[in-house]
């Protein structure tokens, strides 16, 4: 099972979140994405746990838990869903590239 950790604290590291995990039982992997200009946490990772049942334990024990100094929120990770970009980046329901 795929595991989204969310606002976590910007100096935690994968080995510490995977350590976190690993109280529940086998972790697979375990990202924390950085952002591609400035090379830092972007605030959240993903866990991967073998077993379906330690995976849930580890969601209701951990989810509003305090971590590395932050109330961490853990949930099942959804899907990533595509995004509607324009050229620039910029979602086009935010009112760029209106028509009058």
């Amino acid at each position: 099972m795929n595991i989204f950790v969310g606002n976590l604290n910007f100096q935690t590291t994968e080995s510490q979140l995977q350590e976190l995990f690993e109280g529940f039982g086998q972790v697979n992997s375990v990202k924390i994405p950085t952002d591609s200009y400035t090379n830092r946490s972007r605030g959240f990772g993903f866990v991967e746990m073998r077993d379906q049942q330690h995976a849930e334990q580890a969601i209701e024990k951990l989810n509003g838990s305090s971590f590395d100094k932050k109330t961490i929120v853990v949930n099942e990770a959804r899907p990533r869903t595509e995004r509607r970009d324009n050229f620039s980046g910029r979602n086009s329901d935010r009112g760029y590239n209106k028509r009058y």
